[in-house]
């Protein structure tokens, strides 16, 4: 079982930019995984906000983060990024990370995906 983790978390101003970084103990995201980051705001539902296939490092992005956010993995494949820029009030939420080692779906779908993370708030205020 990966128990993933994710971090970077917090309050920001609107306009600020923050990096969200999702890892677990000795764990490699396998080399065509299928790797992404989740958000969920209080009575909503999670929506996907960004993904990344590591085989050939293709991104894909929900509108409402198409040149705002970056999603990437380092070098090593151990550590799943996100950063955020131009950041709104619409962005606070939960934001997961999670990660499957093959392609078994849509990246904006929760069922592509087996391996999760507990979630790190952000909040987005003036």
């Amino acid at each position: 079982q990966v128990q993933l983790l994710e971090s970077g978390g917090t309050s920001a101003q609107p306009g600020g930019s923050l990096r969200l970084s999702c890892a677990a103990p000795e764990y490699t995201f396998g080399r065509y995984s299928l790797s992404g980051w989740f958000r969920q705001a209080p009575g909503k539902e999670r929506e996907g906000v960004a993904a990344i296939y590591a085989g050939n490092n293709t991104t894909y992005y929900a509108e409402s983060s198409k040149g705002r956010f970056t999603v990437s993995l380092d070098n090593g494949r151990t550590t799943l990024l996100l950063q955020l820029n131009s950041l709104k009030p619409e962005d606070t939420a939960m934001y997961y990370c999670a990660t499957n080692e093959r392609v078994l779906g849509p990246w904006y779908e929760l069922s592509s995906y087996k391996y999760w993370g507990q979630g790190t708030q952000v909040t987005v205020s003036s």
